[in-house]
């Protein structure tokens, strides 16, 4: 019979009904699976720690944001967000689903003409295009977003070599009622610079320009903010029409969507305080069809909100490798899941859920990784069930930015595994060992040999 563990005594004061001054009742309940897989089966197959996604949930969060936004207005195209995550077969899902590609580097533009995205249906954003990016954005018929004047001098150059009228749009910055307003990428609207971008390349004769674009900030909370910037952008529309008799094909209002994580130091949790799909839709296409755009002319609507459509489907499952007092009395736990796999608890609080049953007895706990560095924290201060050495945890909602901002430090990057809708389970990334930088590493002949 197994011995369980000692529980030292303790006097807990009971709470129901309307929270009290000290908040409401703290309950658990146990993730023990994902997508019907054992969370301890998944990790003593594949190893701890551990990313995982559901392709369900994927294709299910993609399908009900197509299904909102497309029953308010007559055309619309979501283009996933590489940035957000970037595995490919993570892409291929969502291009499966009919989502184009937006990539804002050289480095993603060949992501996705990898995964067989043609390149009509690549749009390329970001302030970093090098000339040789965007002569094969050219090439390829991309539509490029220009994000400043020296990209639009030296994009006009690789038209004149090219022979060719590239496909542009240009990317604007504005006040939405946002704080802090957004303006390091792009031309402003405000200040009439996106303007004088518009009569540089419609004067110029060697643009197509297609399309306007603004991506006014992330995790926006206010979907009002939107139609303030679908409407700025309906106006430089129709004023283009009337001065250069020219209609633009798209209106790209970026991404930014909140998912439902909380914001560190957020008063309420983010599920009660996040906008639904409906909300923002409601409030771009109210932005859109109330402007003075011809309604035998509207533009398509295209979307690339990345965070929203992704984070509920990642999880990180990882296990308890030590617990500790710190010097206040605090309870301390030390898990295998550390700041450079979960980048996004810089920012989150993060929901992680013991994986097994548990005691009811909880306690203000600080919640580290394995890293020996004082900012590996992932939770500074939250009340959690006691938890022993080898238990299994889960954290919720990791799919967006945990896998492309993740970092190789001190530990290794360990495996993704996808579960798809039929319920098996696949490795989409391999964990990182040590010939992999032996591979990439080069060492100078006179340091060869070491002597001690």
């Amino acid at each position: 019979m197994e011995k369980l563990p000692f529980e030292r005594p303790f006097i807990k004061k009971l709470s129901s009904g309307m929270p009290s001054k000290f908040g409401i009742k703290m309950e658990f309940d146990p993730i023990t699976e994902i997508d019907g897989f054992p969370v301890k089966d998944l990790i003593g197959q594949y190893g701890s720690p551990l990313f995982v996604l559901s392709e369900s949930c994927i294709r299910k969060t993609y399908q009900e944001a197509y299904r909102v936004f497309s029953t308010r207005y007559p055309k619309v195209q979501f283009a996933w967000s590489y940035k957000t995550n970037y595995l490919d077969a993570v892409c291929r899902v969502y291009h499966q689903e009919g989502a184009w590609a937006e990539v804002v580097s050289g480095f993603e533009y060949d992501k996705a003409l990898a995964n067989g995205v043609d390149g009509k249906f690549i749009i390329f954003n970001g302030p970093d295009k090098s000339k040789g990016d965007l002569e094969k954005a050219v090439r390829n018929d991309s539509l490029i977003h220009i994000d400043h004047f020296d990209e639009l001098y030296t994009l006009m150059e690789v038209g004149d070599q090219l022979k060719k009228k590239p496909k542009v749009a240009i990317r604007v910055n504005m006040d939405t009622g946002i704080y802090p307003m957004w303006d390091r990428f792009g031309f402003n609207y405000e200040n009439g610079e996106a303007w004088d971008a518009i009569n540089r390349i419609m004067m110029a004769g060697k643009f197509d320009l297609s399309g306007l674009h603004t991506h006014i900030g992330t995790y926006i909370l206010s979907a009002s903010a939107y139609q303030v910037a679908a409407s700025k952008l309906a106006e430089l529309a129709v004023g283009l029409e009337r001065k250069y008799d020219h209609s633009i094909r798209y209106i790209d209002l970026g991404g930014g969507f909140a998912s439902q994580n909380t914001l560190k130091g957020a008063y309420l949790p983010g599920s009660d305080t996040v906008p639904s799909f409906d909300e923002y839709a409601d409030a771009i296409t109210s932005g859109l069809i109330n402007s003075q755009i011809k309604p035998t002319n509207m533009p398509v609507l295209i979307l690339e909100t990345g965070r929203a459509l992704i984070d509920d489907a990642g999880y990180l499952a990882g296990t308890v490798l030590a617990n500790k007092r710190l010097a206040d009395g605090r309870r301390s736990t030390i898990l295998d899941i550390g700041v450079n796999l979960l980048f996004t608890s810089f920012w989150y609080e993060h929901q992680i859920t013991p994986a097994q049953p548990f005691s009811q007895h909880t306690e203000e706990t600080a919640i580290y990784g394995p890293l020996c560095m004082n900012i590996d924290v992932l939770r500074e201060n939250v009340v959690f069930p006691l938890l022993k050495k080898g238990d299994h945890v889960v954290v919720s909602r990791i799919g967006a930015y945990n896998m492309t901002q993740w970092l190789q430090f001190i530990t290794y990057r360990p495996n993704v595994v996808l579960i798809d809708p039929e319920n098996k389970t696949h490795i989409i990334r391999e964990h990182e060992t040590l010939k992999i930088f032996e591979t990439l590493e080069k060492i100078p002949d006179h340091l060869k040999t070491i002597n001690l």
